[in-house]
């Protein structure tokens, strides 16, 4: 493992550390905190942990956050070969448990969301609650064109700084691992594997999302045991970055306050 530290976070004080697990890298932003709940923040395709960096520091205020890098994106070396939702999740699962022996609030944005319910899924006992955030991938709408074209008009509705973000880290990840990942985000059922993680669900959404609408989010929320739905108005997909304390506000009352922490 590589120790650094670096400001990050809404301002808090991140450590970061590299670690492997099946020879696969991430790189794991935490800001530690001696009590209150612990969050553990997935990013999506393309994206790195500075999709939550406002977020990140908002949930610091009340418990421990760490922000992970996954393989190939934010500059991490991308495997040589293919790695389906199943496999991340299950080195991600290692590497939450090197983070802490407690069951976590998993975090995920657009395929982050994927990777949080596949971990759920195979590790309830480690998850105290799923916050999913413009899940991907719509059933209705699961080709590479359709959600290429959602992205697209998602871009029209951002602000330019998001833009450019988005941007930046698209830069950073490799071409051919993109394109793979993409290609286990669209075969990957996420309502089917919804159904089969018995922890609590929210399920987030900016009003304006073209890519995770009101409809697919009242599916998923058909299919989870036990479901929220939260919709931030005036927002789109990234709604992460855009609305970090409201988002933040859904996790506390929804998930944390409504009693996550299971026996």
């Amino acid at each position: 493992m590589d120790g650094r530290n670096r400001a990050a976070a809404g301002g808090s004080r991140a450590r970061g550390r590299d670690e492997t697990v099946d020879g696969l890298r991430f790189r794991v932003w935490s800001t530690a905190r001696s009590s209150g709940m612990s969050y553990v923040l997935l990013h999506g395709v393309g994206m790195s942990h500075r999709s939550y960096r406002d977020l990140h520091g908002v949930l610091a205020t009340s418990g421990a956050v760490h922000s992970i890098d996954l393989p190939g994106f934010a500059g991490l070396p991308a495997p040589v070969d293919d790695v389906p939702v199943e496999r991340m999740a299950d080195a991600l699962a290692a590497v939450i448990a090197s983070l802490t022996d407690a069951p976590v609030v998993l975090v995920g944005h657009s395929m982050g969301a994927q990777w949080a319910v596949e971990i759920a899924r195979r590790r309830p006992a480690a998850v105290a609650g799923l916050a999913l955030i413009g899940p991907v991938a719509d059933d209705r709408h699961r080709t590479l064109r359709a959600q290429g074209t959602a992205l697209a008009r998602d871009g029209f509705r951002e602000p330019p700084r998001v833009n450019a973000r988005v941007f930046a880290d698209y830069l950073r990840s490799r071409k051919r691992w993109f394109l793979a990942q993409v290609g286990c985000m669209l075969a990957y059922p996420t309502e089917e594997r919804l159904a089969d993680a018995a922890v609590p669900v929210l399920l987030v959404r900016g009003g304006r999302d073209p890519i995770a609408g009101d409809a697919w989010l009242a599916r998923l929320a058909g299919r989870a045991h036990r479901a929220s739905v939260v919709v931030v108005p005036g927002h789109g997909h990234h709604v992460e970055r855009t609305a970090p304390e409201a988002v933040a506000q859904a996790i506390l009352e929804h998930l944390v306050g409504a009693g996550s922490r299971r026996p």
